[in-house]
């Protein structure tokens, strides 16, 4: 991929990642399990807000450890082209991958409403509304990165492997 355009998709990833960040630290800081299971304190209500509030965790720090090395590689003076499609490569596998397949299983994604202009994020239990806010609203975000960055999906190892290089 020409140099040019690794550094436009590096700027623009690190800029919709910081949203991402900007947006599940503020909720992840100001709700605990007790804010989210209200007065729903069944074993399944505690199960899945734990399993949210885990995953949610993973994927800020994924994302701010992304968002670091992208603003590294961007200060520095001369763009290192192919540490920056590893960085990508890493920003998809650890970000894209942490968002749409949850440890937890939590949510998935429902590729049979992608097509509809419904929200393809189906939720295994009912969330509150700013739970379930927050993942719809960074789903956007992360369905943004998944298209732009495809290409890390398999073609940069496959890329990397003809060459010789780890």
């Amino acid at each position: 991929m020409p140099s040019a355009n690794v550094k436009s998709l590096t700027e623009s990833t690190r800029t919709k990642l910081k949203d991402a960040v900007s947006q599940l630290e503020p909720f992840l800081n100001n709700n605990a399990l007790v804010q989210l299971t209200g007065e729903d304190n069944s074993e399944e209500a505690q199960a899945f807000y734990k399993g949210l509030l885990s995953d949610l965790r993973h994927l800020l720090v994924f994302s701010e450890v992304s968002v670091e090395k992208l603003g590294v590689l961007l200060r520095r003076p001369n763009f290192d082209t192919d540490y920056a499609e590893r960085v990508l490569y890493e920003v998809y596998h650890h970000c894209v991958s942490a968002f749409f397949y949850p440890k937890n299983e939590c949510y998935s994604e429902d590729g049979r409403y992608a097509y509809t202009g419904q929200d393809a994020i189906r939720f295994r239990y009912k969330p509150v509304r700013n739970a379930r806010d927050i993942v719809l609203g960074v789903s956007k975000i992360f369905e943004e990165l998944r298209d732009e960055l495809a290409y890390y999906e398999n073609d940069y190892m496959t890329q990397r492997r003809m060459q010789g290089q780890k």
